[in-house]
């Protein structure tokens, strides 16, 4: 990796401690960046950044926040700890996920299942950007990356993980609507499915995670007349 590649940016990841999120962090900083790992539980998320830090010769800071996309009182203290440290933030990859429901089909899903997994994967997406967006306005060239999945897509869409899917259709259109609002401002919003990656959400017998990371990473760096409102796996467009 061009070791310059996200240098002088300010980057906030949410479900940072593991997974593709946590690669995210890892490339980002090995680009340049000084990126926030937004974690859930405080002591994962310190753990996970100590173990970055240690990986990585040069490049950018990793701070650790306890960032809970759940929590509005929380994320009204994560925006202000960027804004005192940085005044800015040019990228926010929203990533946190929950309930991957192989176990259940639609028509007998249990709903407060459901509401759990809107409340993270599509109200916490919300939130946290409504949280940061003053930010983003101040930032240079901001983007925002929605981690979204295929199963999201209305077009492939079958009974199998409800809460999940839905969720992700809703955070598609999200994408859709912030994307319209945000335009003016020059801030790109795109969701973007990383495909099937090994980590502890999608199980054994898929793609590495630097893959996943890497749709995440082609939307963060894209140019300033790039897509905006899309949705991309491997910089190539999915059917909604």
């Amino acid at each position: 990796m061009d070791q310059d590649r996200f240098a002088g940016r300010v980057a906030v990841v949410t479900g940072a401690n593991r997974g593709i999120g946590r690669e995210v962090v890892r490339q980002l900083a090995q680009g340049g960046a000084s990126v926030v790992l937004g974690s859930r539980d405080q002591a994962r998320g310190e753990q996970a950044a100590a173990e970055l830090r240690a990986e990585l010769s040069g490049g950018g800071e990793i701070v650790a926040l306890r960032l809970d996309v759940t929590d509005p009182v929380n994320l009204r203290s994560v925006a202000a700890a960027v804004g005192e440290r940085y005044g800015r933030l040019d990228v926010l990859v929203n990533n946190a996920a929950v309930l991957y429901d192989t176990w259940q089909r639609t028509e007998n899903a249990d709903l407060d299942t459901v509401r759990e997994a809107l409340e993270t994967n599509l109200l916490g997406a919300w939130r946290t950007t409504q949280a940061l967006l003053p930010l983003l306005r101040a930032g240079r060239h901001p983007r925002m990356v929605n981690v979204s999945s295929e199963s999201g897509s209305l077009t492939g869409m079958g009974g199998e993980t409800p809460a999940y899917g839905v969720s992700k259709a809703a955070l598609n259109a999200l994408t859709r609507k912030l994307a319209d609002d945000l335009a003016g401002g020059g801030i790109l919003v795109n969701a973007v499915c990383p495909g099937w990656i090994a980590t502890d959400m999608g199980g054994p017998g898929g793609g590495p995670v630097a893959d996943g990371a890497a749709s995440v990473l082609w939307a963060v760096d894209l140019p300033d007349r790039g897509p905006t409102g899309g949705f991309f796996r491997h910089g190539r467009p999915l059917p909604w």
